[in-house]
């Protein structure tokens, strides 16, 4: 990483938002007798659309923007969230993407958030971080203060709260845990917020070399949130999958551009096709047995910086879309 911006400094502001307008933005906080402060964003509380775009933002490190607008991309489903992050692979990858996994008993959950970018463990004698990831994006912010968001519908234990922030080498009193639940407005928006980090995952896994990625937006249509957790994750993903857009810039090749491009839209998966929460049926609620190379936008742009050329790939797909979000 040539540019390393501190993802706990830039995303501190957001989390004080939250707890300054808990009231208005109908959020719960709680403060617990280890000094930790829980942000309750659709558990017990409303929470809401509002709630949600700042946790994207949070999420993304304090390096990116959410904003709300209607679009008239998707027929039956204006109500849509655009994404830009000033660095993508470091907002995305280094902060937004959920790759810390939690659990302690029956509670399981993957954090996400400034606080990932912290987080070490001792290995054979020698520091490193929690995630692998790390050590490919050379990067480890230092922060007193940080932030971790939940996707789950339940508070996360005691033994939880005190790993995190043992990991991140900070007191449970300067942590602060963000819980959205799927089916929750707030925590709908924040998964499908994430449109432009699973261009950068999937452009990651298919080796495209991160440095080469200069800048990115994206944009995605909010969906309806649904009381089952299967059918609201299926919905969040299927927003991404079937109507998600991303526009990448890229330095290279323009060969290595129109490669990427032609990779990376959801549909040149196999399992792509029918709704989420059909194809996780399928496969017997295994998230592990699902095509990884499905998780990415429906339509994407490449464009070569140096060349000035833009390719383009994939297409939405409102069919699709109106059968997941109306069912």
């Amino acid at each position: 990483m040539q540019y390393q911006a501190s993802v706990n400094k830039f995303s501190q502001p957001l989390v004080q938002q939250l707890l300054d307008n808990a009231d208005k933005l109908r959020l719960g906080i709680e403060k617990l007798e280890n000094g930790c402060t829980i942000i309750d964003a659709g558990i017990k509380v409303p929470g809401g659309l509002e709630a949600g775009r700042i946790i994207t933002e949070i999420c993304m490190g304090g390096l990116g923007t959410a904003t709300i607008s209607q679009s008239s991309y998707t027929a039956n489903w204006p109500l849509t969230i655009n994404i830009h992050a000033s660095n993508p692979v470091l907002s995305c990858l280094g902060s937004q993407y959920a790759g810390w996994s939690l659990s302690h008993g029956k509670y399981y959950a993957l954090g996400s958030g400034p606080a990932r970018a912290l987080a070490t463990k001792l290995k054979d004698g020698s520091v490193e971080p929690v995630e692998e990831l790390y050590k490919e994006l050379e990067y480890r912010d230092s922060a007193a203060q940080t932030a971790l968001v939940i996707e789950n519908d339940a508070l996360p234990p005691a033994e939880i709260i005190e790993k995190v922030a043992a990991a991140c080498g900070v007191s449970p009193a300067n942590l602060t845990i963000i819980v959205t639940p799927t089916s929750s407005l707030a925590g709908g928006v924040q998964v499908v917020g994430r449109v432009l980090e699973v261009a950068m995952h999937k452009a990651h896994a298919l080796h495209f070399p991160l440095e080469n990625i200069v800048d990115g937006s994206g944009s995605a249509p909010i969906c309806p949130p649904h009381p089952n957790f299967v059918k609201a994750m299926g919905r969040t993903n299927d927003a991404i999958l079937f109507a998600g857009q991303v526009h990448l810039f890229v330095k290279g090749s323009d060969e290595a551009a129109e490669k990427l491009a032609k990779e990376l839209p959801s549909s040149t998966s196999k399992d792509y096709g029918k709704p989420f929460a059909d194809i996780f049926k399928a496969y017997e609620y295994d998230f592990f047995k699902v095509d990884a190379m499905l998780f990415s936008p429906a339509s994407v742009i490449v464009t070569a910086v140096e060349s000035g050329k833009s390719f383009r790939a994939g297409k939405l797909d409102n069919a699709l879309l109106d059968l997941s979000f109306g069912a």
